[in-house]
């Protein structure tokens, strides 16, 4: 399943670079998300949890620096992990370009996600609108984090993102599926102007 986002943000380019060059910073930014432990180089062991109403998954895996291009600001992340109760295995290919905006920045996110087992029960669209949700939620917390830093403040001073769950994200994915269906369905339907 293949998600795509697209946000701007105040802070230059080099600043931007800047943050996606310290992983652990990216990750702090994207709820649900504890890197534990940096294993090589470009190498790294975490965590991503994310609760939804009474489902809770648990994924425990690795990611992978896989590309780099200074000269035209992009990054590939690759990461794969499993439940840690056995439920089902997750597989992400994130690509992120940067380039420059009339605001500051603009941040084009690719996102492939595979999930398998029990993860991949909930329907493909639930989980789109989960994860745009999370991804909105990864673009203000990098906005906030940017702009503290640009403030002067100590990076490991700005606080984390908040765990990925609860009934806010449910009714934010729902949401999204129910404007998804009026489009669908009620659309189509309007009467025309004469």
């Amino acid at each position: 399943m293949l998600i795509r986002n697209s946000f701007e943000t105040a802070q230059s380019i080099d600043a931007v670079w800047e943050f996606f060059g310290d992983i652990p910073r990216v990750a702090a930014c994207l709820p649900g998300a504890d890197l534990t432990d940096e294993t090589a180089d470009n190498h790294y062991q975490g965590t991503v949890t994310i609760r939804l109403g009474p489902v809770k998954l648990e994924f425990s895996g690795e990611a992978e620096v896989t590309a780099r291009d200074d000269a035209d600001k992009t990054i590939v992340v690759d990461a794969s992990g499993a439940d840690k109760k056995g439920r089902g295995q997750a597989a992400l290919k994130l690509e992120v370009a940067l380039s420059p905006s009339s605001l500051g920045t603009n941040i084009d996110v690719s996102l492939d996600l595979q999930l398998a087992g029990a993860a991949a029960q909930y329907g493909r669209g639930m989980i789109a609108d989960v994860t745009s949700v999370l991804l909105n939620d990864f673009a203000m917390n990098m906005q906030n984090h940017l702009s503290a830093v640009q403030s002067g403040l100590d990076p490991s001073g700005v606080s984390a993102a908040k765990p990925a769950g609860g009934l806010v994200i449910g009714i934010r994915a729902l949401r999204m599926a129910l404007v998804r269906v009026f489009r669908r369905f009620f659309l189509p339907y309007r009467p025309q102007p004469n």
